[in-house]
């Protein structure tokens, strides 16, 4: 698939057989939405939130936010069905619970394709176990479909039996495998989860952690901390109006034949500019999720 530039700030897990959550969702400035039958769906509801959670989906009721349906495992009673109600349901993808090979991935894709799957629907992997890690070079080359990983830090720190500081120091190991197989194969890339909601000073400083590990954004558990997140992954006014005006010199220098430019003492060369195009595209995809939401 095309990478795309796509806001992913804030992706909010939400619980499948919970509809006043879901209908409360329409209303939340969440660039993304989870739509989650596995952690959060008690066994005895996940038949029932598989339904509901596919007619919402259809029913295109979050907007242009991208919304990603988290199955259960192949391996368990639900996760087949998942999978077919999933593909059949116009969410962007389908979001897989611990994965650990490419294997699992390619059985998930020829069931999507062999139930009608749309070329544009992604597979995404919850990366969250110890053989994810050492796997992942294969998992993210494993088919084209594949769209991004969503760390799953909760799980990986009791597998590890490490211990889940602020500084995550003792996951860095796995968050930058995940991050260079990721960006090596043109994937996006979710950063787990804060688990403390009284810790606003602590997710404040994940984020900004997550922003400089380079995560295209991070997966939440409550509302109350999109705004947050919003904030630490958006490119701020003066990065635009810098990439905006390297952007425009770049060009200019190009008409002359040159490559390179100095921009207020800054030499700018292509690989600059680059970046700053994707900042500029960012923004402008930003604020068409603010108008959508608001419309």
């Amino acid at each position: 698939m095309v990478p795309t530039v796509r806001p992913r700030r804030s992706v909010l897990y939400m619980p499948g057989s919970n509809t006043r959550a879901l209908e409360k969702a329409k209303t939340l400035a969440a660039d993304g939405l989870i739509l989650d039958l596995e952690d959060a769906t008690a066994p005895e509801t996940k038949v029932e939130a598989r339904k509901t959670v596919c007619e919402v989906s259809a029913a295109k009721a979050y907007g242009k936010r991208e919304v990603l349906i988290r199955t259960n495992s192949l391996t368990t009673e639900w996760g087949r069905e998942d999978v077919i109600a999933a593909t059949g349901s116009g969410c962007d993808g389908i979001l897989l619970p611990k994965v650990e090979s490419a294997t699992e991935v390619l059985q998930v894709q020829a069931l999507m394709e062999a139930h009608g799957a749309p070329p544009e629907m992604t597979i995404w992997c919850m990366m969250e176990t110890p053989l994810a890690m050492l796997n992942v070079r294969e998992i993210a080359g494993a088919t084209p479909r594949l769209g991004g990983f969503v760390m799953g830090t909760s799980d990986l720190a009791k597998d590890l039996h490490c211990a889940h500081t602020r500084d995550r120091l003792p996951m860095i190991t796995s968050l930058g495998l995940c991050m260079l197989a990721a960006r090596a194969y043109g994937l996006a890339i979710l950063d787990g989860v804060h688990l403390d909601l009284q810790d606003d000073e602590g997710f404040a400083q994940s984020c900004k952690q997550g922003l400089e590990l380079g995560f295209d954004g991070k997966t939440l558990i409550h509302p109350k901390t999109i705004a947050l997140a919003n904030e630490a992954f958006s490119p701020s006014e003066a990065e635009i109006a810098w990439s905006r005006k390297i952007i425009a010199a770049h060009a200019e220098a190009e008409k002359d034949g040159k490559g390179v430019v100095v921009v207020d003492g800054k030499l700018v060369e292509n690989l600059h500019v680059e970046n700053a195009k994707r900042l500029v595209a960012l923004s402008e995809r930003i604020a068409e999720l603010a108008a959508d939401l608001s419309s």
